[in-house]
């Protein structure tokens, strides 16, 4: 995968994961769970790719 491609993942990435925390610091009658398991997930999958990328790198 390229450097630029893998940056913004990386950028995307870091944004969900500050989105899921700003979501989670809500009370409770107001947390969108629908919303929290959509950014949940898609901040796991951007997470395994940008790992998966650097596991390749450090064995190639």
């Amino acid at each position: 995968m390229s450097s630029p491609l893998l940056l913004v993942i990386a950028m995307f990435s870091i944004i969900i994961w500050i989105v899921v925390s700003k979501e989670l610091l809500k009370p409770t009658k107001q947390l969108n769970k629908q919303k929290l398991i959509t950014l949940v997930a898609t901040g796991f999958l951007t997470t395994f790719i940008i790992t998966w990328s650097f596991v390749q790198k450090l064995i190639a």
